[in-house]
């Protein structure tokens, strides 16, 4: 099966957090198309190739990810490349699920991540 796409939406925080949340998920998925640059910006985006059924890192619970200010993430793109990412990110960072939204053959989800 071919590869998807998945997104990386990222509000809140600095540059450094935006791509220390990159950084966790390049491990299942891989570098993305672009890391995020603006430092300007604050909203930020990531775009990753997934492979169709992507697995959640196996790296420690709360394994190291800091962050200086508070971030909301949505990702969006399969539910299985969502679950891996969504699962990823529980493990490098303090997180609280924010709700999904699914399709037919997409799903969206929303984490608060805190410092």
């Amino acid at each position: 099966m071919s590869d998807t796409q998945l997104t990386v939406t990222l509000d809140g925080g600095g540059i450094e957090d935006a791509r220390a949340v990159v950084r966790a998920l390049e491990g299942v998925f891989g570098a993305p198309d672009d890391l995020p640059a603006d430092e300007r910006a604050t909203v930020r985006t990531a775009t990753f190739s997934s492979p169709s059924a992507p697995e959640p890192s196996k790296a420690p619970e709360s394994g190291g990810g800091r962050l200086s200010a508070p971030m909301t993430v949505t990702v969006q793109g399969t539910p299985q490349a969502v679950t891996a990412a969504s699962e990823t990110l529980a493990r490098a960072f303090t997180t609280s699920d924010e709700g999904a939204a699914s399709g037919d053959q997409e799903q969206e989800r929303e984490l608060h991540l805190v410092p």
